[in-house]
């Protein structure tokens, strides 16, 4: 999956301007695993990269700034949450192939070694969003993620979402219309300097509510997430 993320990424960055994209404002996101995954991606870059790899279809250079969105990004320590959760430690381990892969696959941990010191310079500016009533993934995945790349030397923030379970950033809240904060600081760090844009994030029209508050409150409560 991180192959085929970092092929995608490879995709974009190479062939954005025939779409009509601009090649210098290319920003990665993923949510979740999609968080893990494309962090993972963006990392292996870096570390290829510091060590100056031939085979290179990217470069992290490319990529403007990177968000994370409820993600973990320590799999050694999520673990035995994720046992308790229902995912027990036999079927992950086995998704895993062996415990092995938990160190490979976690970015957190990559980023502390000091053999990447290099590669973690090369990362682009980073800002990872969490709620802190997230049980699938605690908040303090991001939170001590964020601390790993800022002693690493890395730029790299951290907005928390007070009462916000994992999905509701990313689903409750845009099907309920109105204001949305995730969604409008995103666009205006994208549309930072362009003056066009950020006059027509001005003036758009409210969000539509697109789905009833009760059914919105029902999901919530039956959620897995």
């Amino acid at each position: 999956m991180v192959k085929d993320a970092s092929e995608g990424i490879s995709y974009i960055c190479n062939n954005i301007a025939d779409y009509g994209g601009d090649p210098n404002r290319i920003y990665l996101m993923g949510q979740s695993a999609g968080a893990h995954i494309s962090s993972c991606a963006l990392l292996e870059q870096a570390i290829k990269e510091s060590k100056k790899e031939e085979s290179i279809s990217w470069s992290v250079s490319q990529i403007k700034a990177y968000f994370g969105l409820s993600g973990g990004y320590n799999l050694i320590n999520l673990v035995d949450h994720f046992d308790n959760r229902g995912l027990y430690r036999s079927i992950f381990l086995s998704i895993m192939e062996g415990e092995e892969s938990l160190h490979q696959f976690s970015p957190e941990l990559k980023v502390k070694d000091p053999s990447n010191r290099n590669a973690v310079s090369l990362l682009p500016p980073i800002t990872l969003f969490h709620g802190t009533a997230d049980y699938s993934i605690p908040s303090d995945a991001s939170k001590i993620f964020v601390d790993a790349l800022q002693k690493a030397g890395a730029q790299a923030e951290l907005i928390l979402y007070g009462g916000k379970t994992h999905t509701d950033l990313f689903l409750q809240d845009p099907l309920r219309g109105g204001k949305d904060e995730l969604f409008d600081l995103l666009v205006a760090v994208i549309h930072a300097g362009d003056k066009e844009a950020l006059e027509k994030d001005a003036m758009a029209p409210p969000r539509k509510r697109l789905v009833p508050e009760i059914l919105l409150k029902l999901a919530r409560n039956i959620s897995p997430f």
